[in-house]
């Protein structure tokens, strides 16, 4: 059995629709502070995590899958900005 990828797909977030699309959904041009704060909560808490379990390690690459979103999001917003100048 293969082990679950828990940054990217993590089992106990699957449903018809995502929950990052569902907060964006509902955040709108502020899910940008949302990918911030998420971005900061892991690099701030793998420090903490069990060297042992590989945690830490899992913490820190969902600080990177937030970063990628905040990026795709900051050049959204900024292609956004130019068809409304």
């Amino acid at each position: 059995m293969q082990k679950p990828d828990m940054v990217n797909q993590p089992p106990h977030y699957q449903g018809d629709i995502e929950c990052i699309d569902y907060i964006q959904q509902q955040l709108g041009d502020n899910f940008r502070y949302y990918l911030e704060g998420a971005s900061i909560k892991y690099m701030h808490r793998f420090k903490y995590k069990h060297k042992d379990t590989g945690k830490e390690i899992e913490d820190l690459q969902k600080n990177q899958w937030y970063d990628s979103k905040l990026i795709e999001e900051l050049q959204r917003l900024k292609e956004q900005e130019k068809l409304i100048e």
